[in-house]
């Protein structure tokens, strides 16, 4: 792997880069984006996006796990976490490009 990471700045010029909004039209059009998605999370609601994936709450049970430093049992309360699954596309993509 790369290690590279993308940001929204990086998004927000990719925007502006292919439909040519203003700089500063392509970063609020990024981040509403990532704020409904967000605000649908905290909703309840799945996020899907065709071709992309599927943002979506999964529930954890409350489970017992251990202390790495003392090895003492530990209580890990329930809680909703958000999990990501991809389209069948992304994966065929991500398949076709080699690692690193």
């Amino acid at each position: 792997m790369s290690g590279r990471t993308v940001t929204r700045a990086e998004l927000a010029r990719a925007v502006h880069a292919a439909i040519g909004l203003s700089r500063a039209g392509s970063d609020e059009l990024v981040l509403a984006v990532i704020e409904e998605t967000m605000d649908a999370l905290a909703r309840g609601e799945d996020v899907k996006i065709p071709g992309f994936g599927t943002f979506l709450l999964r529930d954890r049970p409350e489970r017992t796990a251990r202390n790495p430093r003392t090895g003492e049992p530990a209580t890990v309360s329930a809680r909703r976490v958000a999990a990501f699954r991809p389209s069948s596309k992304l994966k065929a993509r991500m398949k076709r490009r080699p690692p690193g």
